[in-house]
């Protein structure tokens, strides 16, 4: 997961699509200066009613509600210039990292991963295609399905294709190890209530799209909250929040392997799961059926009608769930079961402490024991700017601190494939509690968690092995931590 885009929205839209027959879409100036106007006919139509969309502390905060067809239809109209430049961002880097073209995932979409949709599902995707067609775009379904199913499509779908048809593997295409995280309940926390913490590890040309807030009312199921990509139903990296109360993050498996054709998106199965679980245990039973292995994740869940939290690791072929009412847990891409790791994960040394995986667990457990009882909103946000590096032993913010910074590391993570420098890490920062969460509420950092920013030009200039980036990579400036709550007008 590694590419870039500014976040910084030239033209501040209230998209309020029933108002007026000619508004200027909001637009991402350093991203090529897109404009579209509403026409007369778009600004009527039905399917858009209720819907909007504004800017605020670097992120796009988008409102959906009604049928599938209806939501799906209000995403793609909305956000259709988005979605436009992160598919741009994923054809750029399918033939440079994979080694494959984007038609490649275009079909695979259309062959491997369609078949198995729900119903509801592919109407909501529908509606995003027209929406997008209503703006003028030449983007389509299968365009979509690809996006939707990039992660799983190139981490696990084509190591898999490569291995039975013989050839060689590039080093991109593997299951990803990035993001930090924690939940914590009971006498972990300042008030005995759940905390919990994400950080998006991605490229940062990725990454710094990875900037909108859904508010989802559907017309069948629960309200939701959560951040997520443009043209992408789920939100991928999965940090959010169900009117039942769930809380829910994860971060990636390392180095898990396999996939099943015959088995269920994730991104369907994690979409569903947000959508329509009311328990740690029905989220769990959604994520495990028809489990294809594909973006393969330690889920973390609670709660905030029980104080339950819940750690869910979902391979391919072991899915071990462990629940607590007291306590906490971290997660850094380490694989903890030793049967998930044999079947699922064979090739994670846990002793590696080199890596950033090992190294970021040994730290998420030295602060967690240190702020044990005291773990609240605050802290949470600290966890994610955190920049010691347990192997080193000193402040350094690089590959192995829990706000990662890999454009530093001369030595690269060779477990994920990456070179030295590559530009890629922490991307935003989200926390939580119970309290917000009943109020469908989180907060959220757009860009570094700690703050800093990055310039895309003195890194390009230092750095011409990655030019291949020049048309996607731009600066990623972090935002300050901003709340949002469901329903929320501008």
């Amino acid at each position: 997961m590694l590419v870039q885009l500014p976040r910084k929205w030239s033209l501040c839209l209230l998209a309020l699509p029933m108002l007026a027959a000619a508004v200027p879409a909001c637009a991402n100036g350093s991203g090529g200066g897109y404009r579209h106007e509403l026409t007369a006919t778009a600004a009527h139509d039905p399917r858009l009613e209720g819907s909007y969309k504004f800017n605020e502390g670097g992120w796009m905060y988008v409102h959906l509600q009604g049928t599938p067809e209806q939501v799906g239809f209000q995403h793609g109209y909305l956000l259709a210039r988005e979605i436009e430049d992160i598919v741009h961002v994923y054809t750029v880097a399918a033939q440079h990292e994979e080694r494959r073209p984007w038609s490649f995932f275009r079909e695979a979409g259309k062959s491997v991963l369609w078949p198995h949709l729900d119903a509801e599902y592919q109407a909501e995707l529908k509606g995003i295609a027209a929406g997008l067609k209503a703006q003028g775009s030449t983007l389509d379904l299968w365009d979509l399905v690809a996006l939707n199913g990039d992660l799983e499509l190139s981490g696990y779908y084509l190591p898999t294709l490569n291995k039975q048809e013989g050839k060689p593997n590039p080093p991109a295409a593997v299951a990803p190890g990035k993001c930090s995280a924690f939940i914590a309940t009971g006498t972990a926390t300042k008030d005995g209530k759940i905390v919990i913490a994400h950080s998006n590890w991605s490229s940062y040309a990725e990454g710094e799209r990875w900037t909108v807030v859904f508010d989802i009312v559907p017309s069948s199921g629960q309200h939701f909250l959560m951040d997520g990509l443009p043209g992408v139903i789920t939100s991928q990296d999965d940090f959010g929040v169900n009117a039942s109360g769930l809380m829910i993050t994860e971060t990636t498996l390392p180095m898990a392997i396999g996939f099943d054709v015959n088995g269920i998106p994730e991104f369907e199965r994690s979409r569903k799961a947000m959508q329509y679980a009311t328990s740690i245990d029905e989220y769990a039973a959604i994520m495990r059926k028809g489990d294809n292995g594909g973006y393969a994740n330690s889920w973390l869940i609670g709660d905030r009608k029980t104080g339950e939290i819940g750690y869910l690791e979902l391979g391919l072929h072991q899915t071990p769930l462990k629940k607590k009412k007291d306590g906490y847990f971290v997660s850094s891409n380490f694989a903890a079961d030793p049967l998930l790791i044999r079947d699922d994960t064979p090739g994670f040394d846990p002793k590696d402490q080199e890596s950033s995986m090992n190294a970021r667990h040994i730290r998420a457990e030295k602060f967690m024991k240190e702020h044990y009882g005291k773990l609240d909103t605050a802290l949470a946000e600290v966890y994610l700017s955190d920049h010691y590096d347990s192997y080193e032993h000193k402040t350094d913010a690089g590959k192995r601190s829990l706000c990662g910074h890999e454009e530093t590391s001369p030595v690269g993570e060779k477990v994920w494939g990456n070179p030295p420098f590559v530009p890629g890490g922490a991307v935003t920062g989200k926390v939580m509690d119970s309290d917000m969460a009943a109020k469908l509420s989180f907060i959220g950092r757009a860009g570094h968690p700690c703050g800093e920013d990055f310039i895309a030009a003195p890194f390009l200039a230092a750095h011409p092995e990655f030019a291949w980036q020049k048309s996607i990579l731009h600066d990623m400036k972090a935002g300050p931590w901003t709340t949002f709550v469901a329903d929320e007008k501008k």
